[in-house]
């Protein structure tokens, strides 16, 4: 299926990634939405290419895609709010985890340790 030019676009860059968001027609004459997802990735000599994702939007999805995209992204903000805890946005991020507790030693667990007998020393 071949693609017309685009009717109005609008690009967001973000990072590695970037987004097309474009008005496109149908055969028909009516208008439907494209949204692009470009990532570069780049290589260790140097070159770099690029991976694109793309999802068609047509107009009797619209209502149902902004819905859930708007409850979605209300969801997040709630849950975790506006500031970006991730390790690939922050690299002095450190994950932390929890540490497990033999019950019988009050010490924390040591699964890479081999118990030895100090008699056959």
């Amino acid at each position: 299926m071949l693609e017309k030019e685009e009717i109005y676009s609008k690009v967001l860059r973000a990072g590695r990634r970037t987004y097309f968001f474009d008005v496109r027609a149908t055969k028909a004459d009516d208008y439907y939405i494209t949204i692009t997802e470009s990532k570069k990735f780049t290589e260790e000599d140097g070159s770099y290419h690029f991976k694109k994702h793309k999802i068609y939007l047509y107009k009797e999805d619209f209502s149902a895609f902004a819905e859930i995209l708007d409850e979605m992204t209300s969801y997040v903000l709630n849950h975790k709010g506006e500031e970006v805890i991730s390790e690939r946005h922050q690299k002095d991020f450190k994950k932390e985890y929890p540490i497990e507790i033999e019950e019988e030693t009050s010490l924390p667990k040591t699964s890479n340790f081999t118990d030895i007998d100090f008699d056959d020393i």
